[in-house]
């Protein structure tokens, strides 16, 4: 990147919502450079654009990890699997690495009661993403832990809301959720 767009890029504001009733810091709100980053990265593998990116992503982490109970634990909302196999990465676990954050792969993708297939969620409603994504995430070994959850880019929010549910349901506690980009409004 260049220098006037990291300058850009640091002078662009965090972004702080609920999602689940969870607040959800965001490194940026999704659109214009971000996005075009973010895209530059998932669709095109220029991992070259990941420092900057991760720098912010993993501040916001570490105050995440700053405010909660001791012993919370940074999980990753893992990608579909049709993506995962497009990219041949896992774009977050590039941010959290280059973000010097540790993560645990807890949560895993299976079928569910809403199948969890067919095509990827932008082509969807708000409705159909509902019900493409309720009970496709499990959480294993997990128990009454605290997490902070991480993901790319929260849009609608039902991921990261599944994400919640599958954490719960393992007996843990969410105690915040942190993206590197969040669709506000």
């Amino acid at each position: 990147m260049c220098r006037s767009c990291r300058s850009r890029l640091a002078a662009l504001p965090p972004s702080t919502r609920l999602v689940a009733g969870i607040r959800l810091d965001a490194g940026w709100e999704y659109g214009g450079l971000v996005r075009t980053l973010l895209l530059e990265l998932k669709l095109r593998g220029r991992v070259d654009v990941v420092a900057p990116l991760a720098l912010r992503t993993g501040a916001a982490v570490r105050a995440a990890l700053a405010a909660a109970p001791p012993g919370c634990v940074v999980v990753r909302v893992p990608p579909s699997a049709r993506g995962q196999r497009r990219r041949g990465f896992d774009p977050v676990v590039l941010v959290l690495a280059r973000g010097g954050v540790r993560h645990t792969r807890v949560l895993r993708r299976h079928g569910g009661p809403g199948g969890g297939r067919g095509g990827g969620q932008k082509e969807r409603s708000a409705l159909e993403r509902v019900t493409a994504t309720v009970g496709t995430l499990r959480a294993d070994h997990l128990g009454a832990r605290d997490v902070v959850l991480v993901d790319d880019v929260v849009t609608t929010g039902v991921t990261m809301a599944e994400a919640v549910r599958a954490v719960r349901a393992a007996g843990g506690r969410v105690h915040r959720c942190v993206a590197v980009a969040s669709v506000d409004g």
